[in-house]
């Protein structure tokens, strides 16, 4: 999940900076080659011929600090076989510096504010490493990318060229490695009682329209209850972030997590500000009339997960936002303990306006930032090595999910499972062992982005059902290079914050009915009136001039 706390992109960088593409696969010339003209006296270990799908070893015994986000479901332990084994295959042993989940922000800002930040600084979430370019804290990874074949392959082979330069800075330059996917791995969507629908005799529903007629149905029979009450609102900076994130997703716009005030109109070949679009009006009143005819629990937009959870339990409600794992190892496994013959499924998101797609940008993943203390060390050249091994290779990225073959899993015709007496993510629940808790496999500080094979590999039955309907959908195209200069940049910054918290204001009051959406022009002219038109002019320039420059 999206941490639900971060700012959008365009919010902090308002546009990406943006060199020829070309230099992803080059020698470090051009915008990707920058600082990388002498590495000579930096080689102790690395490989000489070191290349895409080639195993990495070290040519003599290296280590590398690197921050560690302790997740408490799987807290680290010294012990794991993952370091064990990765000193095995690699020569390298990491030193981590673990922090708890909750803090792990925070205390990364600090280590890095005050020099002591480890070599290697995973789990960031893009835009979250702007705020250590300026003080040259971090490295301009693209800088470095010579060093890193995975990397490169992977980009060029998955066409990923336009996500990575929508995070670049005004200086071409990018300072995040981040996840990268094959495919867009759509995360949410709504999960039904699919036994209160049978008993009503009513199919799943594909479409919004649908959906309404199936909350209607449900409502007949129990007038005293909503047949819908959602979770993540609390503490997000935007109501029902989940739920307008997939339902925005069917007419075509970003709301929820995925809001941005500027969006990329690819029929008009302009940006447009996103809160002010026809379609963002008709996702609100679409979500007005569901709340207005009591289909939807008004509370949905401020109460706190558990809430919401208890209602679905309780049964005074029968569907709910859900994720592949929370519909598993929460609302069903705890569904099937409390109400007899309770069966509840997450279908795909339903199509609207928009039809069959799915959003487009959204193949990154959380990455890592190097620290500009590193290119001091006389092994740099081997950890970038090992990083593009780890992190990008098809072996190492393999390695992080599933371990040792033999040992945590195995392998038959693509098909991977784990041992016996190995738990995945509850899988097993009876297991003695856990495959994250005991051995350290499948930790998010090391374990993202991939093939599709590998990816879908850790899928349960149900998320592989609703991937294997998403992935049929077509992305819609990513946000053309837009590179704002650095006084626009922070002019945009300053126009951005408060534009967004009037439209997430007005987008909770139109829904509850507190404003009528009979008012919509004149949200339009408050937007306005806060500077939406300069923002979006900004922007417009910005591709013109890229556009000219780069014809």
């Amino acid at each position: 999940m999206k941490n639900a706390g971060q700012l959008s992109r365009r919010q902090i960088l308002a546009a990406a900076g943006f060199v020829g593409l070309a230099t992803l696969t080059g020698c470090g010339g051009g915008g990707d080659g920058g600082d990388s003209k002498d590495l000579s006296k930096k080689q102790n270990g690395a490989m000489k011929e070191y290349r895409a799908g080639q195993q990495f070893k070290a040519a003599e015994p290296l280590s590398f600090s690197v921050l560690h986000n302790e997740n408490p479901v799987y807290p680290m332990k010294n012990d794991w076989l993952f370091w064990k084994e990765l000193t095995k295959r690699t020569g390298v042993t990491l030193k981590p510096v673990s922090v708890p989940l909750m803090d792990y922000e925070k205390k990364r800002s600090v280590l890095i504010g005050s020099g002591d930040a480890p070599f290697l600084i995973p789990k960031t979430y893009h835009p979250s490493e702007v705020a250590f370019v300026s003080s040259g804290a971090i490295l301009p990874v693209s800088d470095y990318l010579h060093l890193m074949p995975n990397f490169r392959d992977k980009v060029k082979k998955w066409k990923l060229e336009p996500e990575i330069d929508s995070i670049r800075q005004s200086d071409g330059k990018f300072y995040l490695l981040p996840g990268l996917h094959e495919k867009a791995r759509s995360g949410y969507s709504l999960a039904l009682r699919m036994d209160v629908l049978d008993r009503l005799g009513l199919t799943a529903p594909t479409t919004w329209d649908e959906v309404y007629d199936v909350f209607t149905a449900i409502r007949r029979e129990y007038p005293d209850r909503y047949p819908f009450s959602d979770r993540w609102s609390k503490n997000t900076p935007y109501p029902a972030a989940a739920l307008f994130s997939y339902l925005g997703q069917a007419y075509g716009v970003r709301a929820g997590w995925t809001y941005d005030n500027i969006s990329w109109d690819a029929n008009a070949r302009e940006f447009v500000f996103t809160g002010a679009t026809d379609a963002f009006r008709q996702m609100l009143a679409f979500v007005r009339k569901l709340v207005a005819e009591k289909l939807v629990d008004p509370e949905s937009f401020t109460q706190t997960d558990d809430d919401a959870a208890q209602k679905l339990l309780g049964q005074k409600s029968f569907a709910i936002s859900a994720n592949p794992q929370v519909l598993v190892q929460e609302y069903r496994f705890n569904l099937e303990k409390q109400v007899r013959g309770a069966r509840i499924e997450m279908i795909p998101v339903p199509l609207g306006p928009a039809g069959p797609v799915v959003l487009g940008g959204v193949r990154l993943e959380n990455g890592v930032m190097v620290s500009s203390k590193a290119l001091k060390s006389d092994s740099f050249v081997a950890m970038m090595q090992f990083v593009d091994w780890l992190w990008y290779s098809d072996e190492g990225q393999r390695f992080a999910r599933w371990g040792v073959e033999g040992v945590t899993y195995t392998r038959s015709g693509g098909r991977y499972r784990p041992m016996k007496g190995i738990s995945l993510m509850g899988s097993d629940p009876d297991a003695p062992k856990d495959m994250q808790k005991n051995y350290g496999f499948y930790n998010g500080v090391f374990a993202y982005g991939g093939s599709w094979e590998l990816v879908s590999s850790m899928f349960s039955p149900d998320e592989q059902k609703f991937q294997d309907a998403m992935t049929q959908r077509k992305q819609l195209p990513v946000a053309p290079a837009h590179p704002l200069q650095s006084v626009e940049q922070e002019q945009a910054t300053l126009w951005d914050t408060p534009l967004r918290d009037h439209v997430t204001q007005n987008t909770l009051k139109f829904v509850l009915g507190k404003r009528p959406l009979s008012e919509w022009d004149a949200y339009v002219s408050e937007l306005k009136a806060k500077n939406m038109q300069q923002l979006l002019d900004m922007h417009n320039k910005a591709y013109d001039r890229y556009q000219k420059d780069n014809g």
